[in-house]
């Protein structure tokens, strides 16, 4: 008889604020044909996460459920059918979003064409760090806005988790890349690859855009903030421009200016395929593009990584909120007291 494995993860148990999930012992999944059972080193913390957390999508997620959308670690069981890796093997990926269990645990269970092999050069942290953001990325500019050699891009939130890959990602296929940022943040997204940034606590970006492109206008905008950001971006736009937008939309906005600029709109919700992680992989590899990973917690008080993530204060978090599952690693950022939100 089969031995059943057994795991610690951390559950959500209602919906609600960052104090809604406990640790809990359940079983691991038994290993399908063409799956593979990891050993999770590392996970991270996305917007994703603490909006289902708080409600946001009750019909997808039955309760109790383990979240999370960042795996990072080694194969210790491989399925019979499967020939592309083997136990040992340290890898990288996505879970099915709204597909079973993610990441908030010791172990997880993935349909092999999930899965790539983590880059070489990354740590787990790092390369837990890459997967949903750099997939939605990839899947952003290459796939639906088809961002080209030679464009300009306007990236909303460049020192973020999704921002900071934004702008390497576009660096390496050779665009422009014009930012938002706080002003303390300016040094560090130019480190990045960012050709021009925009304080957007005190200058207005559609007129900054307008002085940096000289009246052209930008390619592609990349949202990653929402407010009234479609009905804004045309105002930046270049003819036959696109904008990508990862935000949900609450309501209506008047687009007439879209239309007057033969604009298109793309709204992205990440399909998750090795093919994306191994195109990341290869820019990884090459030193073109480094996961920023901007604090870490164990998997112990996610509840607190969700409170750092989703209320960041006055202090700027830079790039991702990164869980250690195997320790019990503890890296915040300066001034940050994520525990006194969670209670």
């Amino acid at each position: 008889m089969k031995m059943k494995h057994s795991m610690k993860a951390m559950v959500l148990s209602r919906f609600g604020g960052a104090d809604a999930f406990e640790m809990r012992d359940v079983q691991v999944p038994d290993v399908g044909p063409r799956q593979v059972r990891v050993r999770i080193h590392a996970t991270a913390v996305n917007p994703l996460d603490y909006q289902i957390r708080r409600g946001d999508y009750v019909d997808h997620v039955p309760l109790p459920a383990i979240i999370g959308h960042d795996v990072s670690g080694v194969i210790e069981e491989v399925g019979s059918h499967v020939t592309e890796f083997a136990v040992g093997d340290e890898v990288y990926y996505t879970p099915r979003i709204f597909g079973g269990a993610g990441s908030y645990a010791e172990q997880h269970v993935a349909d092999v064409e999930l899965v790539g092999l983590k880059p070489r050069n990354l740590t787990h942290l790092e390369a837990a760090s890459l997967t949903l953001a750099g997939g939605t990325v990839w899947e952003a500019f290459v796939t639906r806005a088809q961002l080209a050699v030679g464009e300009t891009i306007l990236i909303h939130g460049g020192a973020g988790g999704v921002g900071s890959l934004a702008i390497q990602v576009a660096k390496a296929i050779g665009a422009r890349v014009i930012t938002t940022a706080r002003a303390t943040d300016h040094a560090f997204v130019r480190s990045l690859g960012a050709d021009e940034a925009i304080d957007f606590m005190t200058d207005d970006y559609v007129e900054a855009v307008a002085t940096i492109t000289r009246g052209r206008g930008v390619n592609v905008v990349f949202d990653t903030i929402g407010g009234d950001t479609l009905a804004r971006s045309p105002l930046v736009l270049a003819d036959a421009g696109r904008v990508v937008s990862l935000v949900d939309i609450a309501q209506p906005q008047n687009l007439i200016e879209a239309w007057g600029r033969n604009a298109s709109y793309h709204f992205v919700f990440t399909r998750q395929n090795r093919g994306k992680l191994d195109a990341l992989t290869a820019l990884v590899e090459r030193g073109q593009v480094k996961p920023v990973v901007g604090a870490v917690l164990p998997l112990a008080r996610i509840g607190e990584a969700h409170a750092l993530l989703e209320n960041p204060g006055p202090y700027a978090l830079r790039g991702k909120v990164a869980i250690d599952v195997v320790g019990q690693t503890v890296s915040l950022p300066a001034g940050s007291t994520p525990s006194a939100t969670v209670a």
